[in-house]
């Protein structure tokens, strides 16, 4: 897959310690309100709410949570109102970033983020200034142990996905966003567990970091990730393990 980065991984093992807290919780119930409301409270006719309850029944998410948020969302119950602002930027050693955000106070969200940039050297990029280095994919996960590679591969391509890798233990399935849907639902079919299916920001080109820099970068993403209004952070970087081991070391 063009632009592929341990970053995905990363991601990947964040999540699980983020639905211990309840994060990925709060992430998944903004995004199926901003979906319900932008596309209606039908999954049958409405994909990305289709995707976000998908994702969050994966992540055993209470159903009554799932229906309050489609409620918010729809105007049934009343709520806050979220709206989506995404943000480009540069970090250390020239990696390009994009964070998707949701929020209810845009100038408190656009001020914590350019604070947190300039504390961990970054800065605000203009608009398409890194974009365009970036496609929107989708992007399924399965653990290992859940499918022989040759069964999930079969499955996968002929429900329309283009690729797949093997990383730390899980199957990553790489689809154009358009039959993204396609490919969830046939491996949900046939009943293959889903670790993860999300649309992703996937960039054409990584750049390797190395040494002070990745430590760089990687502190400035975490530090983004973890303000409450960021839904998404995604970059064009990727890290080497000996770089990885040491920061998880010093974490």
């Amino acid at each position: 897959m063009s632009g592929h980065s341990k970053w995905h991984s990363i991601k990947h093992s964040k999540g699980k310690a983020d639905a211990a807290r309840g994060k990925l919780f709060n992430r998944l119930i903004r995004e199926i309100t901003v979906a319900a409301r932008m596309g209606g409270g039908d999954t049958d006719a409405n994909p990305r709410l289709r995707a976000a309850v998908s994702t969050a029944r994966g992540n055993n998410m209470p159903n009554k949570n799932i229906e309050n948020a489609i409620a918010k969302g729809t105007g049934q119950l009343e709520g806050v109102s979220f709206e989506e602002i995404v943000f480009e930027a540069y970090g250390p050693g020239g990696v390009a970033l994009v964070v998707e955000s949701m929020t209810d106070n845009k100038n408190r969200t656009v001020a914590e983020v350019r604070h947190i940039l300039s504390k961990h050297g970054g800065n605000i990029g203009a608009t398409n200034s890194v974009m365009w280095m970036f496609n929107q994919r989708g992007l399924i996960r399965v653990s290992k142990e859940a499918v022989e590679e040759e069964r999930l591969m079969e499955i996968a391509l002929e429900a329309g996905a283009d690729d797949m890798v093997v990383e730390d233990g899980v199957y990553e399935v790489s689809t154009a966003p358009e039959v993204f849907e396609d490919v969830r639902v046939a491996l949900e079919k046939v009943g293959i567990p889903l670790e993860s299916a999300e649309l992703a920001k996937v960039p054409e080109n990584t750049v390797e970091v190395k040494g002070d820099d990745a430590a760089k970068v990687l502190k400035l993403v975490d530090a983004l990730d973890e303000l409450d209004d960021t839904q998404n952070v995604f970059g064009n970087f990727d890290i080497d393990d000996e770089a990885l081991e040491e920061y998880q070391k010093g974490k």
